[in-house]
């Protein structure tokens, strides 16, 4: 289960439904992007980031065959009912997305060279038994030409109703030239009038002064008055009979299309499911465009409770970000069954929340079944339950406080929690009078540590670091802050709670120093000292842990070195015998 019922919008997931359905082909494809849930079943899991992954290879080697993905379901069903028919641009459609779906089935059923293994194994096997109509495409194509219009070689009958249309349409022409050059030279019309067509009928110019000088029908006039359009007496009689053959014309081509559409009807339901196998491949396609778009992958995947992720970026806030021609810091985290909650405390704008949201957001895509912008090295397992508490969840309908809202969704927490549940709270036990706000807050971190649970929670409250740092399970983690230059530095760092850097950061926003001194006073200054303790340790580790990469780099630049001293003594070596050999 996922709690609360608006979770995509906490988590930013709807976000990303949006951006799949804006990479899909056709509505096919965007149902199942609506249809995407959560999923507990970690084969079912497995297999389509399995999917997802191959289609990520085709996307990056090869040419698909995605031209033509056109949704004619509501057409074919239609269709079920006697006496209806496909019109030409629902044939057209079925003609193109038929030939698709033989295509990609032909596409995947290529075998590795040297053996039977298929190139793409789970699409192969999710495209095994999907039914493809090669000879219906062909029948299409007697009717339709390239550009989806009847042939006039659909039938014999359409044949000669064409040819005589168009032999009296010449016949019309050439009548109406011949009138029209005698009008000309008797000053009747403009010497730049051409033929047109009014009403489906072949008619001639004429300035309304002159309309009595010429024996016909009066079919329209212009906007302006100055032009009537008339219909000579000698080819009213043609353009009947054209008017005559264009009903004559549309009755075959409903006729021909009946005709087809009754062979088609018994099949519809096995049409019906090819189209469901292209509406899988379309969704499967969107995800792979979006994970090739973020730099996902498929992470090694467990059948247990673990969360072990490097370099691990939150999506949609890279996507944000890059367009303003910044970069996001990426993620290092681990819960396991020794460390299984994470909590998280540090100043404000100094991204706990961008990491609860990250954690959250990532393993939601990954029990959705898409790959998430992780390192390689990264390994994912799954849960059953996720429960969220995240943001402000003031109800004016219910008349609730903010805390009270975070209290209902403790008390939601604490009954459904358990060993394989992971739990998100962002500023736990926030929204009330802090010794209280803190007890309480403590209290219920108690019940879900003894109930196994998994969690990443952000907080700043000093007891609860207190508890994390004895309690085993928990684990503090510190989002540190560069104190020289008074910025967040977006980084967590595992093992020691982080500051808050309040007193810092009111000093740099210039509140007067009497101020802070006297709320020094007033929290006590065993308090600021322990801030500050935590500011040490901070600052310390982040120290060191640059001492540490810098050894590191020395020691492998060392270690080239060596390699290439050695490389170049066994080749002098080498040569010095050579020439002792060639001497003796």
């Amino acid at each position: 289960m996922i709690y609360p019922d608006n979770y995509e919008q906490k988590l930013g997931f709807d976000h990303i439904r949006r951006k799949l359905k804006d990479a899909c082909l056709c509505t096919l494809g965007e149902e199942r992007v609506d249809s995407m849930q959560f999923s507990i079943h970690f084969d079912e899991i497995c297999r389509s980031l399995r999917q997802t992954s191959e289609f990520m290879r085709i996307l990056r080697e090869e040419e698909f065959p995605d031209q033509h993905f056109y949704d004619v379901r509501v057409a074919l069903r239609r269709i079920k009912i006697l006496n209806t028919y496909l019109t030409a641009d629902e044939l057209f459609d079925l003609q193109r997305s038929l030939d698709s779906i033989c295509s990609i089935v032909d596409f995947f059923s290529r075998k590795n060279e040297g053996d039977e293994l298929p190139v793409y194994p789970e699409l192969t096997a999710l495209s095994t038994g999907i039914k493809t109509y090669p000879n219906l495409v062909r029948r299409i194509s007697q009717i339709l030409d390239k550009f989806g219009q009847v042939k006039d070689s659909a039938t014999v009958e359409l044949m000669r109703i064409r040819q005589e249309k168009q032999s009296t349409s010449n016949s019309i022409s050439g009548m109406l030239h011949r009138i029209l050059r005698e009008a000309k030279s008797e000053g009747l019309v403009e010497k730049d009038s051409a033929p047109t067509m009014r009403d489906g009928r072949l008619v001639i110019p004429v300035a309304p002064a002159m309309k009595r000088r010429i024996n016909g029908i009066v079919h329209d006039e212009s906007d302006t008055g100055r032009t009537v359009y008339i219909e000579p007496t000698e080819v009213v009689e043609a353009n009947n009979r054209i008017r005559q053959l264009e009903s004559e014309e549309r009755r075959e081509i409903v006729r021909i299309l009946t005709v087809f559409t009754d062979s088609v009807r018994p099949q519809v339901l096995d049409l019906l499911q090819s189209y469901e196998y292209l509406g899988d491949i379309d969704f499967i396609r969107a995800k792979a465009r979006f994970a090739i778009a973020t730099d996902a992958i498929a992470p090694t995947m467990e059948e247990r409770q673990i969360l072990d992720w490097s370099m691990a970026v939150h999506p949609l806030l890279r996507m944000s970000l890059e367009r303003h021609g910044r970069k996001v810091v990426p993620l290092d985290i681990r819960l396991d069954s020794r460390q299984r909650i994470l909590l998280i405390s540090g100043p404000n704008a100094g991204g706990k929340s961008v990491c609860l949201k990250t954690v959250g957001l990532l393993q939601y895509m990954l029990q959705c079944g898409m790959p998430i912008p992780v390192a390689e090295s990264s390994t994912a397992g799954i849960f059953q339950n996720i429960l969220i508490d995240i943001g402000d969840e003031q109800s004016l309908e219910n008349d609730l406080s903010t805390y009270s809202s975070h209290l209902l969704n403790m008390k939601t927490m604490m009954r459904q929690a358990n060993y394989s549940t992971l739990i998100l709270i962002d500023e736990f036990g926030g929204g009330t009078e802090p010794q209280i706000g803190g007890a309480i807050a403590e209290a219920v971190l108690k019940r879900f540590n003894a109930k196994k649970a998994f969690g990443v929670i952000t907080t700043h409250y000093q007891n609860l670091k207190q508890y994390a740092q004895d309690a085993e399970g928990i684990v503090n983690g510190a989002m540190l802050y560069d104190r020289q230059q008074m910025q967040p530095l977006f980084q967590l760092r595992i093992g020691n709670p982080g500051s808050s850097f309040a007193i810092e950061i009111a000093r740099k926003i210039g509140l007067p120093e009497e101020v802070i001194a006297e709320a020094s006073d007033i929290v006590g200054r065993e308090y600021v000292s322990a801030d500050k303790y935590l500011q040490d340790i901070s600052r310390d580790k982040r120290y060191w842990e640059n001492k540490r990469q810098e050894i590191h780099q020395k020691e492998k630049r060392l270690e080239q070195s060596i390699q290439r001293y050695e490389d170049e003594f066994d080749r002098i070596h080498a040569q010095k015998r050579e020439i002792i050999d060639h001497a003796t």
